[in-house]
């Protein structure tokens, strides 16, 4: 039952770059948790994916850099739930949710100064709590 990722309109991960394994989840579940392999953890490599452009690849790559690999493979675990199933699919929701922040492309910041009268009240601020400061001083 695997599926693509949908990440944008333009950007599908396909299912046949993901892998889900599953291990042994902590957390709860009784008796069961020692028995059944219901966490999903999740390896998807960013270096050689063939769903991005090569601009987006570099963007990802930069991003995400703490989270890869030295492969340059992301992973991502879900013990969260008790099924297998419901962790698979929290995995593959996560999967798109971190490159979409990821590919996510940000404003560039513009330069701005504060106005005269912003300059003007935060000076005349600093004036008064000096002179408050001196008449609170003790007189030799």
């Amino acid at each position: 039952m695997r599926r693509a990722v949908h990440v944008r309109d333009d950007l599908v991960i396909p299912a046949a770059e993901i892998t889900i394994r599953f291990a042994r989840a902590s957390g709860p579940g009784g008796q069961n948790v020692n028995k059944v392999a219901s966490k999903a953890v999740l390896r998807f490599a960013v270096r050689s994916s063939t769903a991005f452009t090569d601009a987006d690849r570099a963007l990802v790559l930069a991003r995400l850099a703490p989270r890869l690999t030295a492969d340059g493979e992301l992973i991502i675990a879900s013990g969260a739930h008790r099924e297998q199933a419901r962790n698979r699919e929290a995995v593959l929701e996560r999967l798109a949710t971190v490159l979409r922040g990821a590919l996510r492309r940000r404003r560039p910041r513009t330069p701005t100064r504060p106005s005269k009268a912003a300059v003007e009240r935060r000076l005349a601020e600093k004036r008064a709590r000096g002179e408050r400061k001196r008449e609170r001083r003790a007189l030799d």
